[in-house]
């Protein structure tokens, strides 16, 4: 096995994760609007809205509109997931709520960071490698990387919404290799979606690698 001369990362779900479930985040910021909701129902219509959306993507848009563009992304998401648990119309105002919850979300308090993450950064790092990071998250992914000690570790970081195409497209893995002027046979990529981060990094030339949070959690659990 060559030595990669780049080793790049799925950001959500496989260096960091939400802490229980963006239904019970939700539900905890909804309460302090008054509005009560069971966060299992709440967590399965985000992933419901989530999936049914469009990537987070906007191919067309000049730099200084992406954080808007964004942020409207995610309020329709946030505002179709309300609806579909019918209490939407409980809020006084949504939208404080969900500029709340949009706040929350670049902070720290809703991430928790994998045990296995920073070991395996530091093996890295002592090995000399340059590490990267491909994902198809928001701008936001910049103050939480700052807040989890983790954005020392990587020296790129590509996202979907800065570089207008996302995982699965090749696209996004071209955008990233020509940061480290990399041949796409030399690099990795490791993620937890078997379609946009195994699959999608193999069909790009790169080596995936596959990480099973899931089975993991299962075998700590034991």
């Amino acid at each position: 096995m060559k030595r990669p001369q780049v080793i790049f990362f799925d950001a959500v779900g496989t260096l960091f994760g939400v802490r229980g479930s963006v239904g019970e985040v939700y539900g905890q910021l909804a309460q302090k609007h008054g509005v009560e909701v069971d966060s299992k129902q709440l967590n399965e219509a985000f992933y419901q809205q989530f999936k049914a959306s469009p990537p987070c993507m906007f191919p067309e848009a000049k730099p200084t509109d992406i954080p808007r563009l964004e942020y409207r992304w995610w309020g329709a998401i946030a505002s179709k997931t309300f609806r579909q648990v019918g209490v939407f119309d409980q809020f006084k105002n949504f939208s404080e709520f969900f500029s709340e919850v949009y706040s929350h979300f670049a902070t720290a308090e809703p991430w928790i960071v994998y045990r296995d993450t920073v070991p395996t950064l530091e093996r890295l790092r002592k090995l000399d490698i340059p590490l990267g990071i491909i994902s198809n998250f928001d701008s936001r992914i910049h103050p939480v990387l700052k807040a989890l000690n983790l954005s020392d570790y990587f020296s790129s970081i590509t996202i979907s919404t800065e570089a207008g195409v996302a995982k699965p497209d090749a696209r996004i893995f071209q955008i990233a290799l020509k940061k480290h002027d990399c041949a796409a046979e030399m690099a990795w990529h490791i993620g937890d979606s078997a379609k946009e981060d195994y699959e999608a990094a193999k069909l790009a030339g790169l080596r995936g690698i596959l990480i099973d949070r899931d089975l993991q959690a299962n075998r700590e659990s034991k």
